[in-house]
């Protein structure tokens, strides 16, 4: 009965129906972190815009669909939660939070960002998660200090090369999507430690034991014929995953390194053979 009525308050525009929702809000809370997640919230409390020193703050799980622009005196803020709301797109006051270094925006509806978003150069981890996405906004490539992006449940189909240029990026989570092939990128990013590609359409892995990084795979519920071969220590989370990397892992191993042998071994004999034929060509008469 409680939710029922708090449910029909929040439709009501007034301050005491406000109050009722998320109390006075008078104080700014000792610890810097303000908590108002669950409360049936339809508009942004203006009061906590008062509350300059709020390093937290979590509106999660409210009916939330835009920001005043007031936010922006909430310059000390670090985290900012504003996952399983009704945004449809990212309100710019957020890129203005210049001191965030965790944003969380899951379970929304939004189907891009905008590109002021790359103000938040100290954004270490971006929550993406179950939105209406199709592809990766190029944004998120310019954020160079991102070490954790989750890009679960939506509709990627594949990654841009762009997305190499996130150095310090340790993990990416990629389950839900409709990716039929290992993205390419991927095998480029030797500083990942997590990769996780789970539900997805990807029929083969790649190997992947160049990337010494590489701490754990997660490739289950996909229409894969083999598992992805990786380093010594490296957690697998699949199918066939129980298998340690001997048999038919080890002959692919093997015959991977042998590969690489050969090529360098024939590019050896390739730079000795042309060696030889310059000597030769020196020692031959110029009439012939």
């Amino acid at each position: 009965m409680g939710n029922l009525v708090r449910g029909a308050v929040a439709f009501i525009p007034s301050d005491r129906c406000e109050r009722f929702l998320v109390g006075d809000l008078k104080e700014m809370p000792h610890d810097c972190n303000l908590d108002l997640s669950s409360r049936y919230l339809r508009r942004f409390p203006l009061r906590v815009c008062a509350f300059t020193d709020l390093v937290k703050l979590y509106l999660s799980n409210n009916h939330l669909n835009s920001l005043p622009p007031e936010l922006h005196n909430l310059e000390k803020l670090q985290i900012l939660a504003l996952d399983f709301n009704c945004f449809v797109e990212l309100p710019l006051v957020v890129c203005s939070l210049r001191q965030l270094n965790i944003l969380y925006i899951g379970n929304n509806q939004l189907y891009k960002l905008p590109n002021e978003l790359a103000q938040l150069r100290g954004l270490k981890t971006l929550w993406l998660d179950n939105n209406c996405l199709t592809k990766l906004p190029s944004v998120v490539c310019k954020l160079s200090d991102l070490r954790t992006l989750h890009l679960g449940y939506n509709q990627f189909r594949s990654l841009p090369g762009e997305l190499a240029r996130l150095k310090e990026l340790r993990s990416i989570w990629l389950s839900g999507n409709v990716l039929n092939k290992f993205p390419p990128v991927l095998l480029e990013m030797h500083g990942l430690e997590v990769i996780d590609v789970d539900r997805n359409h990807i029929q083969y892995f790649p190997p992947l034991i160049h990337l010494t990084g590489l701490k754990k795979i997660i490739y289950d519920h996909n229409p894969c014929v083999n598992a992805p071969l990786v380093g010594e220590g490296v957690q697998r989370v699949g199918r066939w995953a129980d298998n340690p990397n001997d048999g038919d892992d080890e002959a692919e191993r093997q015959t991977v390194e042998g590969s690489i042998e050969e090529k360098t071994t024939e590019v050896s004999i390739e730079e000795k053979t042309a060696e030889v034929s310059t000597e030769v060509r020196e020692q031959l008469p110029e009439n012939e």
